[in-house]
């Protein structure tokens, strides 16, 4: 049962020159944005945040610590788009940045603060419109005085700059060249996208404005604890679930010390069968288990002291072991990498199941030291462990395993590096030819296809990458590449 207590902040002086500063951030993302990602979104954004910050001030709302981080988390992760090309990595950090400056403007603690604080923006978009535009209009009342000699001044200085900028690079090919690279390439063709992309981002300055002014207080829903159970009833099932994860990962641990022989003449699976065959059902395992005990949670008995100590080492058995489980896990995606090579699918599970494991010690941690902290910190660590990921580069990472794996036995898949990001580059370029250019073919279309991009919307590995292609142009022919399976279906060694 879920009981919600009103969130409607106090009633404020409404302070407009946020809006202000969130119109000028809707500019940005318009220019910056509109040909794609890259530093650009770092630039568009950074505004944002201090114009969040101008407003909360005026509120009269001091930053706390807990804020500062969330802040600089959501900027770190939004410079992962600046760095990687692979649009999976980066769309991960821009909704984990999504989460993390929700979690700052309304500072969230529990649960049901954490997970619902990103649906405030819907909340505050309509209201920051109504709280700007009322702002505006008393500012604007008797103060044309004030801002008309601006405007006027705004407009002569684009006069003045249209006009000679145009003379300048006129005069000079290379001013021309840089002035081109500098400013936005803004066409009739993609205006209407411009236009959709101002509004939007006005509309999200305006909602973090508003919400950083006034916002709502998600940590007053309360959630009522569960009818707490009797011993027998609540610790017998988990004592059982006990029992069986302790059994499994007993066999885990014979295998793992040296019994795969006998474990696959019993099973008749080949070494790559077996390794393949338990990982999804050891996530999922893991998964349901976080499931178990936020239930067990609910309903566990709380009468005093002794049903504590009880809670503890139940739950806490249960950890224990499905850490175990996590391991195993992973060991079988290290073998099943051995067998078949690293992939995006395979990398990305691995990466969940490290972080599950992660919020398994949280978990252990705030059994013993309490849980007030836990929400925050699983947040946290979700947070630090998307930007670990990006900053890592999985298309390198898979790249460079495979590469590593063909100089040792020369087994490579061609054709599954044609849709790889410009990431994997620098680790395919060790290959040699006529295996380089085969597995380099489909990114260097892809590159050739996109087009010059302006500095703003190209990322590190973008850049790096058709530096890399420049100075060794892809060179193997069409047959040649088909020879080798480049562009045949996947094959698994």
């Amino acid at each position: 049962m879920v009981g919600y207590v009103s969130a409607v902040p106090p009633p404020r002086t409404e302070e407009p020159r946020p809006a202000a500063r969130g119109g000028r951030r809707s500019v940005a993302a318009a220019l910056l944005l509109g040909d794609g990602l890259g530093p650009g979104l770092l630039l568009a954004v950074v505004p944002a945040v201090a114009a969040a910050y101008v407003a909360a001030r005026a509120a009269g709302r001091a930053p706390r610590p807990w804020t500062l981080a969330w802040s600089l988390g959501c900027v770190a992760l939004l410079a992962v788009p600046a760095l990687r090309d692979s649009a999976w990595p980066v769309g991960l950090a821009v909704l984990a940045a999504v989460g993390l400056g929700a979690l700052a403007l309304y500072g969230s603690r529990t649960w049901p603060g954490v997970l619902l604080s990103p649906l405030g923006f819907f909340d505050a978009a309509p209201t920051g419109v109504q709280w700007a535009w009322a702002g505006l209009r008393e500012r604007s009342n008797g103060s044309r005085d004030r801002w008309w000699p601006v405007v006027r001044a705004v407009a002569v200085a684009l006069v003045l700059l249209l006009l000679f900028g145009a003379l300048f690079a006129s005069a000079d090919a290379a001013f021309a060249d840089l002035l081109g690279g500098l400013t936005p390439d803004v066409t009739v063709g993609d205006s209407p996208l411009r236009v959709v992309l101002f509004l939007f981002g006005l509309l999200v300055a305006l909602a973090a404005a508003r919400a950083a002014a006034a916002p709502l207080r998600w940590d007053r829903i309360k959630v009522t604890p569960g009818r707490p159970r009797s011993r027998v009833e609540w610790s017998l099932p988990l004592i059982v679930l006990n029992l069986l994860f302790a059994g499994f990962n007993a066999v885990q641990l014979t295998v793992l010390f040296g019994g795969y022989a006998k474990v696959l003449e019993h099973t008749g699976l080949t070494y790559s069968q077996y390794a393949r065959q338990g990982f999804w059902q050891l996530l999922w395992a893991t998964l349901l288990t976080l499931v178990v005990i936020a239930l067990a949670l609910r309903w566990a008995p709380r009468a005093g002291a002794a049903d504590k100590r009880l809670v503890r080492a139940v739950l806490g058995t249960l950890c224990l072991l499905t850490l175990v489980v996590v391991a195993s896990a992973l060991r079988r995606m290290d073998l099943y990498v051995d067998a078949y090579g690293l992939t995006r699918l395979r990398i990305s599970v691995a990466a969940m199941e490290l972080w599950l494991g992660l919020v398994i010690v949280l978990i252990l941690a705030a059994g013993l030291f309490g849980a007030r902290w836990l929400p925050r910190a699983v947040v946290a660590s979700a947070g630090a462990a998307v930007l670990a990921f990006g900053l890592l580069s999985p298309d390198g990472m898979v790249a460079e395993k495979n590469v590593a794996r063909f100089q040792q036995d020369r087994k490579i898949d061609l054709a599954y590096f044609q849709d790889l990001s410009a990431d994997a580059v620098p680790a395919l370029d060790r290959l040699p030819e006529p295996h380089r250019s085969c597995a380099l073919r489909g990114i260097n279309d892809e590159l050739s296809d996109a087009g010059r991009k302006p500095w703003y919307a190209t990322s590190l590995g973008e850049e790096r990458a058709k530096r890399i292609l420049a100075d060794r142009p892809v060179t193997a022919s069409y047959s040649t590449c088909s020879k080798l399976g480049t562009f045949g279906s996947r094959i698994e060694y």
